[in-house]
């Protein structure tokens, strides 16, 4: 009797997907929405993104643990804890799958007293979280830190650092939670993480950008760098007043992550930036945002050069060019952003 083929097919195609580790992650690109709306993307070596949580989450898994940067917000913290375990396990403790009986097969070998049992027993406890970096101290970007330190109490498991500069630190600390706060600050342009799961890791700081404290997190070997609320494709950029904001900053910084961005020649590639919110972006998409906001920023200035008000900017439709593609997030209007501009331009506005 010929065997029946198409049988033969269905049931590869129900085993192949069952297989964990880091060839299942590669081979489906991206995980589906689970139930809690966390979504997992793979990026680059060992570099994933997670989103649904607030802004992206970056988190570089590998043998020496978890590395996050920045942790979504509060209402979401619980179900990215459960989800970085869930992706810890997958790359770095993968379960051994049984083998098949249906179609062609071995014989069904599998259930001898030498495969019965590493066949049936527990998979490793995955990597847990080792440290947090927060690229800016936004209740979307630090919120769930408190989750984290939760579960890194647990019997067997370790609370992670936390690090931000200290221009990210909140003015009153009273105002958060105690558990959100960094156990570390940092000064200067950088802090040097050294290796980690086998690449080096640099925060560097960016002042007077979307805010006065933000960090921008470079993986060397992975080229992908991690740019917050510097780079934001959901929306215009926001700048943060009250915290050292500023617009020519954000282009200054634009510019700046650009000269470190290698690309790849007559294709979309090369270093990946991930931004705040939204979608990745390499080096043309950077390009498209600081061209964006370089023009808009000029606008302004020569409009507060005419002695216009804030109002009268407001008004004049200077970002209309740019409203479909950025202007259609309520939280974060066309109007907001020109005034935002417009203030940090001008000493008397």
């Amino acid at each position: 009797m010929k065997p029946n083929y198409l049988l033969v097919l269905l049931a590869l195609a129900a085993v192949l997907p069952a297989v964990g580790g880091r060839v299942a992650l590669d081979a489906q690109q991206a995980r589906p929405a689970n139930a809690t709306g966390i979504r997992i993307l793979p990026v680059r070596g060992n570099i994933f993104v997670l989103s649904g949580a607030g802004g992206n989450v970056v988190a570089s898994v590998g043998k020496d643990g978890v590395l996050l940067v920045d942790s979504g917000n509060t209402a979401s913290g619980e179900a990215l804890v459960a989800a970085v375990r869930e992706l810890s396990r997958d790359v770095t403790a993968p379960r051994q799958v049984q083998k098949s009986c249906v179609g062609v097969t071995d014989g069904c070998s599998w259930w001898n007293s030498s495969g019965l049992l590493p066949t049936t027993s527990s998979p490793r406890a995955p990597k847990g979280v080792i440290g947090i970096v927060n690229t800016s101290f936004d209740p979307d970007h630090m919120g769930g830190n408190v989750a984290f330190q939760a579960a890194g109490k647990l019997p067997g498991a370790r609370a992670p650092w936390v690090i931000a500069h200290e221009g990210a630190m909140p003015k009153d600390p009273q105002s958060v939670p105690y558990e959100s706060l960094p156990t570390e600050s940092y000064f200067g342009e950088d802090k040097r993480l050294n290796f980690f799961n086998g690449e080096g890791v640099i925060v560097f700081h960016r002042p007077a950008s979307h805010s006065g404290g933000d960090s921008v997190v470079q993986f060397r070997e992975s080229e992908v760098i991690a740019a917050g609320d510097i780079v934001n494709m959901s929306n215009f950029p926001v700048i943060d007043l009250e915290k050292g904001g500023s617009a020519q900053g954000i282009v200054d910084t634009l510019n700046w992550l650009l000269d470190m961005m290698v690309v790849e020649h007559m294709m979309e590639g090369g270093t990946i930036v991930v931004p705040g919110h939204g979608r990745l972006t390499d080096s043309a998409d950077v390009s498209y945002y600081r061209d964006m906001m370089t023009i808009i920023t000029d606008r302004v200035r020569a409009a507060i050069k005419k002695g216009m008000s804030v109002e009268q900017v407001k008004a004049a439709g200077l970002t209309k060019d740019y409203d479909p593609r950025f202007g259609r997030n309520p939280a974060w209007t066309p109007a907001m952003f020109i005034e935002a501009v417009y203030r940090s331009l001008n000493a008397k506005g």
